[in-house]
């Protein structure tokens, strides 16, 4: 058994509740543009991808086109909402003070939407300068690729088995799992849906919670629970 000797967490949907805005916003923007996704089907579907991502899937799938502008156009409308409206995850300050390890956030967002999001429910200061961004770290390649957590890991000089990471989304998820660290799925954001637990198990969460103040418990735990 190995001691967890490294919290990882998202960011999106773990936490701040912002999968939500995030899903409002491109749905009202595809449907503006005639090619109309609610947001709940956003959710499920895309959650954890990198938006330029999404765009390519439903090109490939629907034969959809956008405007060349659109990723941007997407981005900046999120950017400002989240700027005004994003609220931090029920417990998300409670648990850093009661988990006595090193931590840090590896996310798909860029840095300036992460420090945007954070710095707004005063979280930005409890991480940095321990936020990674895929896209910006290491072999920049993002979720579902591993890189961005094995890039962590090195960083704190940590095996994978000695990290747990706190994942909403089963492109996160099964990331985490590739790598090899220990992962918790997350279910308590507003873009939760019929069946996300059981995703996150497929995709490889060694268990699933819906309150953040659970997770320091979970971490204990883990320390004892054997991953075979």
């Amino acid at each position: 058994m190995t001691a967890i000797a490294l919290v990882i967490f998202d960011c999106d949907g773990t936490l701040v509740d912002s999968e939500i805005i995030s899903a409002k916003v491109e749905s009202e923007i595809f449907t503006d543009l005639g090619h109309p996704l609610e947001p709940a089907e956003i959710q499920a579907r895309f959650a954890g991808l990198k938006l330029s991502r999404i765009i390519e899937l439903l090109k490939e799938e629907t034969g959809m086109v956008f405007p060349e502008n659109i990723v941007e156009r997407i981005e900046n409308e999120t950017m400002s909402r989240l700027g005004q409206e994003v609220k931090d995850i029920a417990g998300a300050h409670e648990i850093l003070d009661m988990i006595d390890l090193p931590r840090c956030i590896c996310s798909n967002s860029s840095t300036e939407w992460l420090k945007t999001e954070l710095d707004h429910v005063g979280l930005w200061d409890r991480f940095r300068p321990y936020v990674y961004s895929a896209s910006e770290v290491g072999t920049r390649r993002s979720k579902p690729a591993p890189d961005v957590f094995h890039y962590a890991c090195k960083e704190f000089g940590v095996e994978p088995q000695a990290a747990v990471v706190l994942e909403d989304s089963v492109h996160g998820v099964a990331a985490a799992a590739a790598a090899g660290c220990r992962v918790v799925g997350f279910t308590g954001a507003a873009h939760t849906y019929s069946g996300h637990a059981d995703a996150l198990t497929e995709a490889g969460a060694e268990t699933v919670i819906n309150r953040l103040l659970d997770f320091p418990a979970v971490i204990t735990a883990l320390s004892g629970w054997s991953q075979d």
